[in-house]
C-alpha cells in the first residue's frame, strides 16, 4: 500500500531533466518536431515539463562562423500548467522575430545565421539547462548568386560574399561611404579654387 502512493507521485514528476525543447518553423504546429532549419520568425516549443509554477527562460546568441557569440533575444515562457505527459505534451511556445537582431552579423552564402538557444527550465533535478544549434534564414539572406549581379570595383568582384573569395556587406558599405566622402573632398577643393 505504501508503494502505490510513491509511483502515482513518480508518475506524475519523473524524475532528471524530462523536458524537451523544439524549433518550430512557420506553419506553426504542435508536433514535436525539431526543425534546424527556420525563417525569420520562428517558436520555440516546450514539451513534457513538471507541473508547478514553473517559467522557463530562453536565450538565443549568434553562433560562429556567423559572428562572435552574442546575445540577439530572449525571453520567458510559463511552462507548468499541467502534469509532465511526455514528449508530445505542449506545455508551451514563444515566438521570435529575429528580423532585426541579425543586422551587422554575417550570413553563411548556403545556411543563413547559426543561432544557438539556451533554454532554463526550473522543476528538473539536476541540470536543467538545454542547448540547441540551428539555422536561420531571413528575407533577403542568404542572397541568392544567380539574381545578385556581380561588378567590378577596385578591381574585385563584388559577387554576394561566400567562400568564394569576394567581398562582405560590411566591406562593400565602407568601400561606398569612402567613395561618398572622397567625393565630397573634390568638391569642396573645386570651390576652393573658384573662389581664390
Amino acid at each position: 500500500m505504501l508503494v502505490v502512493p510513491w509511483a502515482g507521485v513518480a508518475a506524475a514528476r519523473p524524475p532528471g531533466n524530462n523536458g524537451t525543447v523544439k524549433v518550430d518553423g512557420a506553419p506553426f504546429d504542435d508536433d514535436p518536431a525539431n526543425e534546424p532549419h527556420v525563417d525569420c520568425v520562428f517558436q520555440i516549443d516546450f514539451y513534457g515539463y513538471d507541473q508547478g509554477d514553473l517559467v522557463a527562460t530562453y536565450t538565443l546568441t549568434i553562433h560562429p562562423p556567423s559572428g562572435s557569440p552574442a546575445v540577439i533575444a530572449s525571453g520567458t515562457v510559463p511552462i507548468g500548467e499541467d502534469p509532465a505527459g511526455g514528449g508530445t505534451d505542449l506545455d508551451g511556445s514563444a515566438t521570435v522575430d529575429l528580423s532585426g537582431a541579425l543586422a551587422g552579423f554575417e550570413p553563411h552564402p548556403n545556411q543563413g545565421f547559426h543561432v544557438k538557444l539556451t533554454v532554463n527550465a526550473p522543476g528538473s533535478i539536476g541540470a536543467d539547462v538545454k542547448h540547441k544549434v540551428f539555422w536561420v534564414t531571413c528575407e533577403g539572406y542568404p542572397p541568392n548568386p544567380g539574381a545578385a549581379p556581380a561588378f567590378a570595383l577596385a578591381g574585385r568582384s563584388t559577387a554576394p560574399p561566400g567562400p568564394s573569395g569576394g567581398p562582405t556587406i560590411g566591406q562593400l558599405l565602407a568601400l561606398a561611404a569612402a567613395a561618398v566622402l572622397a567625393r565630397g573632398a573634390v568638391r569642396r577643393v573645386v570651390r576652393v579654387r573658384r573662389s581664390g
